[in-house]
Order: structure tokens, then C-alpha cells, then sequence
């Protein structure tokens, strides 16, 4: 496994029950990592993490077989959609890791904070 594939899970375990976060999110903390790079990680995720808490930067499921799956989970931490079938956003946004992520990670408390504030209003 990689070191990428380890600041990937690392993140992932900061998403929240009842949040969800965009594999651009998650690639965003990660120097030299892009969302595809995050999906490959995720199909070789260990069994313990919460990869159904990472979806698509419009909400959606991404395409694969375990999409309903990630639907369910979702519903069940209370994670609501909107009409068209997307996460709502404004309502389930991870916020950004945590300060002990933060202290260990190779970026600057400042540059982490810019980042998260680029989201928007995903």
C-alpha cells in the first residue's frame, strides 16, 4: 500500500457519521493526489473504513456496484437527497479534518484552511 493510500484513509476516517465529502475533497488535502487517484484507493480500501461517506463532487453515488449500497448506509446515518437523487449539500458538507490531522499533516494550518474554504458550497 502506499503512502498516498494512507493519507487517503486517514482523511476518510475524519469524515463524520452524517457527512459526506467529494473525492476532489479528499484529494484537495493531499499533495499530488487527484480524484481519480482517491477512487482507486477506495476499491482497495481496507474493510473498516466508511467508503461510502465519499461521493461524487454533484452529490451523486459514484457508478459502481455497490452504489445502492452507499444509498442505504447513507440514509441510515441520516444523510438526506434531494429530489434528483444528490446529497444535499448545504446539509451533510464534511467541514474539513481535524486539528491532530492538521498538526501531522505536511501543509500549513493556513494552506488547509484555504483549501477547505474553496469547497464552497458543494
Amino acid at each position: 500500500m502506499s503512502t498516498d493510500y494512507d493519507q487517503i484513509y486517514a482523511l476518510i476516517r475524519e469524515v463524520r457519521k452524517g457527512e459526506v465529502a467529494s473525492y476532489g475533497m479528499i484529494a484537495s488535502l493531499v499533495p499530488g493526489v487527484g480524484p481519480r487517484q482517491v477512487a482507486r484507493a477506495m476499491r482497495a480500501a481496507p474493510s473498516d473504513l466508511k467508503w461510502y461517506r465519499i461521493i461524487t463532487a454533484s452529490g451523486a453515488m459514484a457508478d459502481h456496484s455497490g452504489a445502492e449500497e452507499q444509498r442505504r448506509f447513507l440514509k441510515k446515518e441520516g444523510v438526506t437527497f434531494k429530489k434528483n437523487g444528490a446529497v444535499d449539500w448545504s446539509k451533510h458538507r464534511w467541514r474539513g479534518p481535524s486539528q491532530r490531522w492538521i498538526k501531522a499533516s505536511v501543509r500549513s494550518f493556513e494552506d488547509i484552511m484555504e483549501i477547505v474554504a474553496g469547497w464552497g458550497g458543494r
